[in-house]
């Protein structure tokens, strides 16, 4: 699920972190990287639950209109294609998203279920809802296209179920896209009868290790990395160089240096690309420039040590 962006990004985050604090401890600020990247799949579970959460609201909501005294006769004999859809009873039953929710503990839908009120009530007010509910049997396919689409066109899109997340973790704000397309992923991949297996948060033992390394590699070379920066902006005062400008320039340049198997295409793409995210308008112009003119430098001089065909 995390891809290596992503874990730039992290590592960005908790390297601004910790030059913003007094704290000066490298084992505290990695366990804040570490922490940051695990909260991430905390927010993927949640998004999962979110639809047993919602079937089992609809249930009680059926349930809740028979015990009426005078129910209609739709209340009577309601259309429960909804609670029944089999998509959403796969991970109802899924032992691994039970056990990952109950392991961590997770258990914010009955906390605040009002959000799932406000989803629900969203869902069954849409189109999307009408159509699904206009026949009371469905097939596998259809189960799955309703669910698919009603995460991408209601649960998704939902700016206060967006504001409850920003509120309860800041960092959810910028994993809540690749979550969502995990969560679609997996979602088209469901086979009827067939428990899907969880998405891992990290898509190998490697792509954690590039993490710490990432950070501890740029956070204890930080003077050398600097000195790399010196006569490279004759143009710019370190005053007028962002902080997150700063760091990412000592990222890619730790890159460079340290990291044998990225090719420098890749870096200098990868940090361009998130200083148009993060930081000001004219960061990326601003980078390339620098990382640009470092690469060749390093070529020329033999500096850069990279492994592979098509890495310099």
């Amino acid at each position: 699920m995390l891809t290596r962006r992503h874990i730039r990004v992290k590592v960005m985050q908790s390297l601004y972190a910790y030059s913003q604090s007094e704290n000066d401890n490298l084992k505290t600020e990695e366990k804040f990287l570490l922490k940051s990247m695990d909260e991430m799949y905390d927010l993927y579970l949640l998004m999962l639950d979110l639809f047993v959460k919602i079937r089992d609201h609809a249930e009680d909501y059926l349930e809740k209109s028979q015990q009426k005294h005078l129910p209609s006769m739709e209340e009577v004999d309601p259309n429960k294609k909804f609670i029944n859809n089999e998509v959403i009873a796969l991970l109802k039953e899924n032992d691994s998203l039970q056990n990952a929710l109950e392991a961590r503990k997770l258990n914010n839908w009955s906390h605040d279920n009002e959000y799932v009120e406000i989803l629900w009530s969203e869902i069954r007010k849409s189109e999307i809802f009408e159509d699904y509910m206009a026949t009371r049997t469905s097939t596998f396919k259809e189960d799955k296209e309703f669910v698919l689409a009603i995460f991408r066109e209601i649960i998704a899109p939902n700016e206060k179920l967006y504001d409850y997340l920003e509120d309860k973790k800041i960092t959810w704000v910028d994993d809540l896209p690749l979550v969502n397309t995990a969560i679609v992923k997996m979602l088209q991949k469901s086979v009827s009868g067939k428990q899907q297996a969880l998405t891992r948060l990290f898509k190998s033992s490697d792509d954690k290790d590039y993490a710490v390394e990432l950070f501890r590699k740029t956070l204890l070379n930080d003077e050398s990395l600097a000195a790399e920066m010196e006569g490279k902006t004759p143009n710019w005062d370190k005053e007028r160089i962002a902080d997150l400008d700063t760091i990412l320039i000592k990222m890619a340049i730790c890159e460079f240096l340290k990291f044998t198997s990225i090719p420098v295409k890749v870096t200098i793409n990868e940090y361009l690309e998130i200083a148009k995210e993060y930081s000001t308008p004219k960061s990326s112009i601003f980078i390339n420039g620098i990382l640009d003119k470092l690469s060749k430098e390093y070529k020329d001089n033999g500096k850069l040590n990279k492994i592979g065909r098509g890495l310099m």
